[in-house]
């Protein structure tokens, strides 16, 4: 294995959760900083209403986000839900979905890599969040449709991959 000299404990002019707080509070979403390392954001999005954790993880210098929202998978669907997990993740250029296993709980993750000391940016961190949003967005009428209709994954992604065009 390669060993590589690295200091994770770089000098940090501020906690890279500062800037997320920030976003949040501009955003009036409604956040808690849970610890120093640790902030949880609820934003509303048209489907659901999403839970963002915004971790800090020092020991290798990336933040760390976590994206639920409220679909308890049980046990029956469970095969299917990751059959639809892995479906949904070949369709992602960032992050990915997991199914929780503690909480039987869909997740989509991502983590922003700030080694030797890099300071993330308004943009980045707007991304962070809204490439996370956006993903449960996008499939969250997957994993409803094969969780509480019954449908295989690959009818659950081909219900989330339409796209409608105008309203009724």
């Amino acid at each position: 294995m390669m060993d590589l000299d690295m200091d994770a404990d770089a000098d940090r002019p501020s906690n890279p959760l500062d800037l997320f707080e920030r976003l949040a509070s501009l955003n009036n979403w409604t956040f808690d900083r849970d610890s120093e390392d640790e902030l949880s954001v609820s934003v509303t999005g048209g489907w659901a209403e999403y839970h963002v954790a915004i971790t800090w993880l020092a020991e290798v210098e990336a933040l760390h986000i976590a994206c639920a929202f409220d679909l308890k998978v049980p046990e029956r669907r469970r095969g299917e839900v990751l059959q639809l997990v892995s479906l949904v993740n070949e369709q992602l250029w960032l992050g990915h979905f997991d199914l929780w296993s503690s909480e039987s709980i869909v997740m989509y993750r991502h983590a922003l890599l700030l080694s030797g000391g890099a300071e993330p940016t308004d943009e980045q961190a707007a991304a962070l969040i809204k490439s996370a949003i956006d993903a449960c967005e996008r499939y969250y009428q997957a994993f409803q449709f094969v969780v509480w209709a019954g449908k295989t994954a690959k009818e659950g992604l081909e219900g989330a991959m339409l796209e409608t065009m105008g309203e009724a």
